[in-house]
């Protein structure tokens, strides 16, 4: 559609509500391009491979029961922003129904915003797995950008298969977590409606916010713990060229980093990993799948920081 009907889009902004939402979805499309996705048969039947042998490694490793998704979708990056500005508009939806009459120009700034962020991750984000988080469904769900994982392949010097492969474990290991944990979803999504309603309120509830963001770097750092021991193949070279990849990013792309808060998940990925991995030296790999025994099990941020804490409360 081109960078002119992308604005065209988010100026054409109408409703009552402060973010016309399909207008979100159009002005995010103009503005990225779709990426190829011919995928023939082999590279679609490796996809499959890697998921199910994803599932059966972490399954072994983990110690933990779970299926994977009934949706596992290829996608360019217009699926992914078709998909992911409905998950936009729930999280968003208490915040714009405490909103009084909102004026043509906010909401076109509003929708504007929404439009940039979802343009941004949809040129960046290789794979996604969905816990669908305040819907009335439990579909759960999980996403490859093939134009993405190919491009970053190619940038990176690696193989794409052995790329793809990589980030179809880290996507399942996800899955693993929230399979494991059925509670999981539902936790996650009372912690953001009390962040919401007091943030619609008035109010900052640093305390849910400080919970959320523990749980969080728990969901993240057991990931990194079972891709790394799960993954069948060498993988510090992979870690060690998209690390340098992100230090290497343009101001612009720094920015748009920092203010989608993706800095901070890095923060997660690391304090996490550096928990979990702690846990299972002394432990092994099973009893750090302990925390998903129940909301009570959950690390708490002193625990996070000091990893003994944790096995002497809960003794694995």
């Amino acid at each position: 559609m081109g960078l002119y009907h992308s604005v065209q889009a988010v100026a054409s902004a109408t409703g009552d509500g402060p973010i016309d939402w399909s207008a979100v979805a159009d002005a995010a499309k103009g503005a990225t391009d779709t990426g190829d996705l011919t995928v023939e048969t082999p590279e679609r039947d490796g996809y499959a491979t890697d998921v199910r042998d994803a599932r059966d490694r972490v399954r072994e490793v983990g110690e933990l029961a779970f299926d994977l998704p009934e949706t596992v979708e290829i996608q360019n990056r217009h699926h992914w922003i078709d998909a992911n500005v409905a998950t936009f508009s729930r999280v968003m939806e208490p915040i714009e129904q405490q909103a009084e009459y909102m004026p043509g120009i906010a909401r076109v700034v509003n929708t504007g915003s929404m439009a940039v962020a979802l343009s941004f991750l949809g040129n960046n984000v290789l794979g996604q797995y969905d816990p669908v988080l305040l819907a009335d469904n439990d579909a759960h769900a999980l996403y490859f950008v093939r134009p993405n994982i190919n491009r970053v392949a190619d940038q990176l010097n690696v193989e794409r298969d052995r790329f793809r492969r990589w980030i179809a474990f880290h996507e399942v290991t996800h899955a693993a977590e929230f399979g494991a944990a059925p509670w999981l979803s539902d936790h996650l999504e009372t912690a953001m409606e009390d962040a919401i309603d007091n943030l619609t309120d008035g109010n900052i509830d640093r305390t849910t916010l400080g919970e959320l963001d523990t749980t969080m770097t728990a969901v993240e750092g057991y990931a990194e713990l079972l891709m790394d021991r799960a993954f069948d193949d060498e993988y510090d070279d992979l870690r060690r060229k998209v690390d340098e990849r992100r230090q290497g990013r343009g101001p612009i792309a720094s920015l748009m980093r920092r203010l989608l808060g993706l800095g901070m998940k890095r923060q997660q990925y690391e304090r996490g990993k550096a928990f979990f991995d702690t846990v299972a030296d002394a432990r092994g790999v099973a009893a750090a799948g302990r925390v998903w025994d129940s909301p009570d099990t959950l690390p708490t941020e002193d625990e996070i920081e000091t990893p003994t804490l944790w096995i002497d409360r809960v003794d694995p």
